[in-house]
């Protein structure tokens, strides 16, 4: 399959919104660099995960993670890593798709450039599976223990959207081991639930934010993406211990 790549310009621009509503952007060589990007195949994934219940959405995140996992990872990274590549598939290949499952684009050019031509970081939810498959197949071979660290990361998916928000813990170890310091001690729901009783933080503070913010406040002191798992976990422990009694799980370690 072919991948005709789009000319810079095309964001926000109510002309290319209405020529993809009526099917005419593949007919305007306008929008288009001249640079192509050849696929093997190209199947259908979830690209927008914002509604639906908690056992729907994972779902959802699994199917991506594996569809990306199975086919868009045989790309070369400087491709499924570039937001380019993934704005020109959507409006080129993927059209029919789109309209069909997110009807929203239709009501207007703000629902479009959310779902399809959002900027491709931590809240866009390609780069959340593409960048999670990534880190997860570099690390773990066997096939049933990638999809268990999928379902990890969908437990934990507020966690692993801070962490991802840094750089600096943009780190496939890092990530990984902390997912299994988690899964451990049995501590998914600990990571999502508010912290009660402090005023002096904002209204809706979650545990597993306020120890990922301990982690990127101590750095560079604590160079904590480099440290192995079981120093990790020592660290991990006393910032958790700042919001939630770990008394218990100090004989967990």
């Amino acid at each position: 399959m072919e991948v005709r790549l789009l000319e810079k310009g095309y964001k926000n621009n109510d002309q290319f919104y209405k020529d993809f509503l009526e099917d005419q952007i593949h007919l305007k060589d306008e929008y288009f660099s001249g640079e192509v990007v050849q696929l093997s195949e190209a199947p259908d994934f979830p690209i927008y995960i914002a509604h639906g219940s908690e056992e729907e959405r994972k779902q959802l995140f699994l199917e991506a993670f594996q569809v990306i996992s199975n086919s868009y990872l045989n790309t070369d990274r400087d491709i499924h890593f570039e937001e380019l590549f993934w704005h020109s598939l959507l409006v080129t290949r993927k059209r029919d798709y789109l309209l069909k499952n997110y009807p929203k684009i239709e009501e207007g050019i703000n629902h479009f450039n959310n779902i399809v031509l959002k900027k491709f970081d931590w809240e866009n939810y390609i780069y959340k599976c593409v960048l999670g498959a990534q880190y997860i197949n570099d690390l773990v071979e066997d096939e049933t223990e990638r999809k268990r660290y999928y379902g990890l990361l969908v437990d934990n998916l507020d966690l692993y959207n801070y962490i991802i928000k840094y750089e600096i813990f943009r780190n496939d170890e890092f990530l990984k081991n902390i997912l299994d310091i988690i899964d451990e001690l049995d501590l998914s729901k600990v990571m999502k639930a508010k912290i009660e009783g402090r005023d002096d933080l904002g209204k809706d503070e979650r545990i597993g934010r306020r120890v990922i913010f301990e982690f990127n406040k101590s750095y560079p002191v604590i160079m904590s993406p480099m440290l192995e798992k079981e120093e990790l976990k020592e660290v991990f422990l006393t910032y958790l211990g700042y919001y939630y009694d770990v008394s218990d799980l100090m004989t967990l370690k």
